[in-house]
């Protein structure tokens, strides 16, 4: 080949590579990146193995629409990242999309002006078959442990990635579910374990949105499992949903309820932004630990991070989520990872009030709509005092006048789990559900 062929055909490659944006700018595709810097570790080696995605919404009823936003947004986000169908299992009841209030019929967002995040979600477990048996199924991989959905469970391999994501509502040591029972702690992180005795995974995450979710890991997820788990909030305290009517302005007048939690859209805003072949898992837990602090003491939670710190929080995203190829230039810096402040937060446990409320007051005077709404805020909030008062009187009962509200308000010293004893916990709380008729945790 003579010199000239030689440069002709270089150049031939190169303009092959290349893509115009606008006027002269110029940007180099991933196929280009990787030729001429062959060397470079992108973080995302085939070797690794293959990744795995379990997305779960543990709520069920209009008012609680932010849940099933997360999880279908999470869905979308994995899905560019290259992420296979066939590898991301979803639990969602499915009651949004098409729901009465919905005032955008089969769309779901997850924020405002955003896309619509429910299109092309599969429906592997929806309605009763989001239950705790079927989850924990899908976890070990246990095909015949599963009672009704599509079948599809983690089929992992040794060298395989796992990513779990999983929004509700919660409590001290319990998440919530739309079936009966709820989930608790000890018995997630049980599962945890029997998974990682099988072998069949080489690293785990799992992100949880949930009021009290540290309590689900603190004191019971240990080093040594090849796990990372980061937590919406500590063990005592709310998470929040954001993105709702009246504290944003930027939510449209047509919704009256929360679009989406702060901890779930700060990580996922953020990863919609990123090459995450880029950003550590430590770098995307202090940024959203930041967003999701809020700006005073009384709004925003403490994000929380568990298990194999160390070891795991400096691998990058993309070995989990993928990434998206159209930001293949969007190298994560510190400089480009701030995303606007929320301009508003709302209680977890006050979203279904915010939703009653706003449905109340936009309703037309004397229309059967107005008196649905007044009747749902004062049976929600008749229900909240009965149960209140229903724990009061019980803890005097047990404790005495005097030290019975101060015993109820002791909180275990940090690195503690909730309880030692969880068969108690759980025939307790099976004792409360029947007789104060407690709505889902």
């Amino acid at each position: 080949m003579t010199p000239v062929s030689t440069v002709v055909s270089f150049l031939a490659l190169f303009l092959s590579l290349v893509v115009v944006v606008s006027g002269d700018v110029i940007r180099l595709p991933s196929q280009a990146s990787k030729f001429f810097h062959p060397t470079e570790d992108d973080g995302d080696d085939s070797s690794a193995g293959t990744k795995w995605a379990v997305l779960v919404a543990g709520s069920r009823g209009y008012w609680n629409y932010r849940h099933q936003a997360d999880v279908c947004h999470a869905y979308q986000l994995l899905k560019k990242g290259g992420v296979k169908e066939e590898n991301i299992v979803v639990f969602m009841y499915d009651d949004i999309a098409k729901n009465k209030e919905n005032p955008r019929p089969g769309i779901i967002i997850n924020s405002p002006n955003g896309d619509d995040v429910y299109n092309g979600v599969p429906k592997d477990y929806t309605g009763k078959d989001v239950n705790v048996d079927n989850l924990f199924a899908v976890i070990l991989g246990n095909k015949t442990a599963l009672k009704g959905g599509s079948g599809k469970v983690v089929d992992s391999g040794p060298n395989d990635h796992i990513f779990i994501y999983y929004s509700d509502h919660g409590g001290p040591g319990v998440l919530g579910m739309p079936t009966s029972p709820a989930l608790y702690a000890n018995d997630l992180n049980d599962v945890l374990k029997k998974k990682h005795a099988s072998g069949t995974y080489k690293s785990l995450v799992f992100y949880l949105e949930a009021c009290e979710s540290g309590s689900i890991f603190e004191g019971l997820l240990p080093e040594g499992l090849n796990i990372y788990a980061t937590t919406a909030a500590n063990a005592e305290e709310s998470s929040w949903g954001t993105y709702c009517p009246e504290e944003d302005t930027s939510v449209q007048s047509e919704f009256e309820t929360c679009l989406g939690d702060l901890y779930s859209v700060a990580w996922m805003e953020d990863s919609d932004k990123h090459n995450l072949k880029t950003e550590s898992l430590h770098q995307q837990y202090e940024l959203v630990k930041k967003r999701t602090a809020g700006n005073d003491s009384i709004h925003g939670s403490h994000v929380m991070e568990f298990g194999d710190i160390g070891l795991l929080s400096k691998e990058k995203l993309v070995l989990y989520l993928g990434t998206n190829p159209d930001n293949e230039n969007a190298t994560f810096a510190h400089e480009n990872s701030q995303l606007r402040p929320f301009s508003g937060f709302t209680n977890q446990r006050d979203a279904d009030l915010v939703h009653f409320w706003e449905k109340y007051k936009r309703a037309p005077e004397g229309s059967a709509r107005k008196a649905e709404a007044q009747k749902q805020v004062l049976e929600a909030m008749s229900h909240r005092l009965h149960v209140d008062n229903a724990v009061v009187l019980i803890g005097k009962l047990l404790f005495g006048i005097s030290e019975g509200p101060a015993v109820l308000n002791k909180v275990r010293p940090n690195g503690k789990p909730l309880v030692d004893d969880w068969d108690c916990l759980k025939t307790l709380v099976h004792i409360l559900v029947n007789n104060l008729y407690f709505q889902s945790v």
